[in-house]
């Protein structure tokens, strides 16, 4: 599995490197098919194949210019690059890529035998719709999901009733919750006939638009998210997904 290619003849990786030998998992990573978490369990699973023989040892190196790697049979190559899709989850499906019994999950929905690598952004609980991300690319989904980011997610929250001007108002200054105080949020009525709420929050703590309008005495019946970052569903409908174009992803990278 090694190469007798001097190191100053060699390629670039396109990440500002020379291509040369390295960690299975890091290969993979590299090469858009998953993060280099899931790569590992890609691998653990015998998934991942390096000149025809399963690989399930972590510690592997390969050399990209000698050696043929494989996911699921798919040869896959630092030259592939990521792709990065986005899905408008229904309810009652679980964000998840592990079966769950009888319980539908996102996995079912996304395009697996094409991207193998495909794992989500983040996550929206079973019975919330709306805008959920996926992607091979672990490094987007990392720089997405870190605090540091705020990214900004958009819902619309139907309620039992509309809550008062001054309980609205304590949501915008930033609300304690049990593991501390939130950003501000961006809150406006939408539909008072049919009690609706549009939230934009800059974090994503487990069940958090759930839990500010629980703190004011206002438990959500719906949630649905239909913005993340710069991306909008638009006509994408429900159980449905499409690729992000170049321009996309560019627009949540900058």
């Amino acid at each position: 599995m090694m190469s007798d290619v001097p190191y100053e003849e060699r390629p670039d990786d396109g990440r500002g490197g020379k291509i040369v030998p390295m960690r299975l998992q890091k290969f993979l990573a590299r090469a858009g098919v998953a993060s280099r978490r899931s790569s590992e369990n890609l691998m653990t699973a015998g998934r991942v194949t390096v000149n025809g023989e399963v690989v399930t040892e972590l510690g592997t190196k390969v050399d990209p210019l000698v050696d043929v790697v494989a996911v699921d049979g798919k040869v896959v190559s630092l030259s592939d690059g990521s792709v990065t899709i986005m899905l408008n989850k229904p309810a009652g499906v679980i964000t998840t890529m592990k079966a769950q019994s009888d319980k539908p999950i996102v996995a079912e929905l996304i395009p697996l035998d094409r991207y193998p690598g495909l794992y989500p952004i983040g996550r929206l609980d079973a019975d919330t719709t709306g805008l959920l991300l996926f992607s091979t690319d672990g490094e987007l989904g990392n720089r997405l999901l870190h605090p540091s980011s705020h990214v900004p997610k958009t819902y619309r929250a139907r309620l039992k009733d509309i809550p008062k001007a001054s309980e609205l108002d304590k949501l915008r200054a930033g609300i304690q919750l049990h593991d501390g105080m939130t950003q501000p949020a961006e809150v406006e009525v939408v539909d008072r006939k049919h009690p609706t709420v549009r939230i934009t929050i800059h974090e994503g703590r487990y069940h958090q638009v759930k839990r500010m309008f629980d703190a004011i005495g206002y438990p959500v019946m719906k949630l649905h998210r239909e913005r993340f970052g710069t991306l909008e569903l638009g006509s994408l409908k429900q159980g449905e997904w499409r690729e992000l174009t170049p321009q996309e992803i560019e627009s949540l990278s900058s």
